[in-house]
């Protein structure tokens, strides 16, 4: 273990604040994740730390792993009254990837004779992989109401409904998106790809609960044993990647002009309340929006391709989580400007922004398993606030490098693998498949429980996948 790090709670460690760190950095973790911790995501995590206007600390969640700037399940709150920032690299190049579930209606006996021909109707209907297209095209005018409306938009183009919309954060819309913001390559990439699944650790899966831990929240989110729900987990696309890659340049040339000595230049930011910032945020937004309005979509092309193999099927939406974001959220009393990367939003019972719905037990946190290990649905605590500025972790987080996993995995075995297990794994690339190997990632199990036993976020059902659609 790091010498630097010192354990004050069970789950919780801490380096404290030294040389330019403006706050002490916190990790939340088992003993053995701390340990396996590697030094570059350590580095990473003090080095958030050094940022202007940080408030209270640098945050690590259990699947923390290295990132760019940031690590990946970094958590970070900037005051901007105070000269706080606004962090491209806070944020992410997937900006507002995120995983939506749906409840289905069904149980596994209704799935399990289908199940083939289920996995071949949502591969057909949803496209994938690296690049990949969809049926819908837009024009430049079209383009700037979908990054306006996100969600929103989706349901009034016929995606769904607006009952969907109450169960995502910000009702499925970030209100002060600038689409005018956002450059003209990014928009073009953007133009074949709403409806799109992507690549990478992106997926569909239709899942079945195996365990349930707790008694009161999942019948409020509709889970019992043996429930058939569907994870849908991907993001901005092109034009999330571009909105990154555009700002993180100008950021990189700006952040001398105010002042700020980066520790690494992939931490590239500028004052939020900066032109240039305002600029970024505005943008980031309308990526926000890009991705809400394209799980919507997906939501819907979903409904279809179930509807042609189980009529009977009702899919709603459980909830919809993003986790590469940075908001304006109210914190003890003041506005501040919270990153998460790789970082999943977990409000407790009684907020107001959870739907009524859920109120009495907290927002659904949605925690994505790696490929043919479990899924979990956690709930937001009361505690988490004092924690980690109401947050959780995203994942299992990766233990292998994408190239390390090419070389140590082969696609079609997986593939024979899981299917001994039951389960179909339809995929548009091998190699995408060898750097998405379950043993590639951390054991969520592990992380999951780390995060419970935190307080960061508390388990509520466990998830096994039936199908699996991959890029």
């Amino acid at each position: 273990m790091d010498g630097r790090i010192k354990q004050i709670g069970e789950y919780q460690w801490q380096i404290d604040a030294y040389g330019r760190m403006n706050v002490p950095a916190v990790i939340f973790g088992s003993r053995r994740i701390i340990d396996e911790l590697e030094p570059q995501a350590i580095t990473q995590i003090v080095n958030v730390a050094t940022l202007p206007g940080i408030v209270r600390a640098s945050f690590a969640m259990p699947d923390a792993h290295q990132g760019y700037g940031f690590p990946i399940g970094g958590v970070a709150a900037f005051d901007p009254q105070t000269g706080g920032v606004i962090s491209g690299g806070g944020v992410g190049f997937d900006i507002a990837c995120g995983v939506r579930t749906l409840n289905t209606g069904l149980v596994h006996d209704d799935v399990q004779a289908v199940a083939q021909q289920l996995a071949e109707a949502i591969f057909r209907i949803i496209p994938a992989g690296v690049g990949s297209t969809g049926n819908i095209g837009l024009n430049r005018n079209e383009m700037d109401d979908m990054l306006a409306g996100g969600a929103e938009w989706a349901v009034e183009q016929g995606y769904g409904s607006r009952l969907d919309l109450e169960y995502i954060e910000e009702n499925g819309r970030m209100s002060n998106a600038k689409p005018g913001n956002v450059s003209d390559e990014a928009k073009r990439r953007q133009t074949d790809e709403m409806g799109t699944l992507g690549a990478g650790n992106h997926y569909l899966e239709v899942q079945k609960v195996v365990e349930i831990y707790d008694s009161h929240a999942a019948p409020a989110y509709g889970l019992k044993i043996g429930s058939v729900v569907v994870s849908i987990h991907c993001g901005s696309r092109g034009l999330g990647h571009q909105i990154g890659t555009d700002y993180l340049k100008q950021m990189a040339k700006a952040a001398a002009s105010f002042g700020i000595e980066l520790a690494d230049k992939e931490l590239a930011c500028v004052p939020a309340e900066s032109p240039l910032g305002k600029d970024y945020i505005g943008a980031m937004y309308a990526g926000i929006n890009c991705a809400m309005a394209n799980r919507q979509i997906l939501t819907e092309l979903v409904r279809r391709a179930f509807a042609k193999v189980l009529p009977k099927a009702h899919l709603s939406v459980l909830y919809e989580v993003c986790h590469n974001t940075a908001k304006m959220e109210k914190h003890n009393g003041k506005m501040l400007l919270v990153h998460r990367k790789g970082a999943t939003r977990s409000l407790g019972p009684g907020d107001e922004r959870v739907p009524a719905k859920y109120r009495d037990v907290g927002q659904p946190v949605l925690i994505g398993g790696s490929m043919g290990t479990c899924s979990y649905i956690l709930a937001g605590t009361k505690q988490s606030e004092a924690l980690a500025f109401s947050s959780a972790c995203h994942g299992a987080g990766r233990a292998l490098s994408r190239t390390a996993a090419k070389k140590r995995f082969r696609g079609s075995e997986i593939i024979k693998s899981l299917g001994s297990r039951a389960i179909i794994i339809k995929a548009h690339s091998m190699s995408g498949l060898a750097e998405e190997a379950p043993d590639a990632y951390k054991d969520v199990d592990e992380v999951v429980e780390a995060a419970h036993q935190a307080g960061l976020a508390r388990k509520v059902a466990r998830l096994e996948p039936l199908i699996c659609i991959k890029g």
